[in-house]
């Protein structure tokens, strides 16, 4: 671990446009996708990254989202990646891509810096995670993402964390690994657990499966999250867990994995 603790940008990721795949748009997912563009202003005025974004999702808007997520009565039946990622290239002049389906079928997770995923089930994580282990098991210096933001919520709490998929240059110098959603919540990968994804069919059901504005809370705290490891270049923390109803945010420390260990389980 490095002597002051904290987690450094990789080189290879400081002077040029990140590819960042966005893995849902629903309420985390929509939040974050606006943020996403306000970032890209904020790092081509600071630095020289900018972000070129691509946002997959296979959902449609309907009447339980308005409110809640950023879209209007006249989006309704329209696809939700479609109209966000239009809306955002007309306002910034961007040229963000929007895949109507389903990761990792749709879109495949390689050739990607950073992938986000703000997903409702465990088993979208696991799709995720499964097709990064897929490119590893054939080749371990498969061009994996660098890393992996994960948003989840609740009713009124919700957390974020980032990891790294693999440990491209394995060795005893190698600076320690991140862990990913999966490692750090390893209860997700039991598929005996029953996970509920029923949609809601109002704005007032919605809203009593999750509070009004804990996707846009989760959602600010991961962008400044990411602020500070793409803009500063480096981060103190994980993530954090978020609860609106308290009041209380409790970051998450490095959790790293030493490289010495990540060479005994190659």
């Amino acid at each position: 671990m490095q002597p002051d603790n904290r987690h450094y940008l990789p080189a290879k990721l400081q002077d040029r446009a990140l590819k960042v795949l966005l893995v849902g748009c629903g309420g985390n997912g929509a939040q974050m996708l606006m943020g996403l563009a306000s970032l890209d202003t904020a790092l081509r005025e600071i630095s020289s990254r900018s972000l070129d974004v691509t946002v997959v999702d296979d959902d449609v808007v309907s009447e339980a989202n308005l409110g809640r997520q950023p879209f209007y009565r006249c989006d309704l039946g329209n696809s939700k990646a479609r109209t966000l990622v239009e809306r955002i290239n007309i306002a910034h002049g961007l040229n963000w891509r929007a895949v109507h389906g389903r990761a990792p079928a749709a879109v495949s997770v390689g050739g990607f810096d950073m992938v986000i995923t703000c997903v409702d089930t465990a088993s979208a994580r696991r799709a995720i995670g499964a097709a990064f282990a897929e490119k590893l098991a054939a080749d371990r210096y498969q061009p994996v993402p660098a890393y992996w933001l994960d948003l989840g919520n609740r009713a009124s709490d919700g957390q974020f964390l980032i990891g790294q998929p693999s440990a491209q240059a394995i060795g005893k110098d190698a600076p320690p690994r991140l862990p990913t959603v999966l490692e750090y919540f390893p209860e997700l990968a039991d598929e005996s657990i029953a996970e509920d994804d029923a949609p809601s069919c109002s704005v007032a059901e919605a809203l009593e499966r999750q509070s009004l504005f804990v996707n846009r809370v989760v959602a600010s705290h991961a962008l400044a999250l990411l602020f500070e490891l793409l803009g500063r270049g480096s981060i103190g923390h994980a993530g954090a867990f978020i609860n609106l109803a308290s009041g209380q945010a409790m970051p998450i420390p490095l959790p790293m994995i030493p490289a010495a260990q990540e060479a005994q389980a190659a």
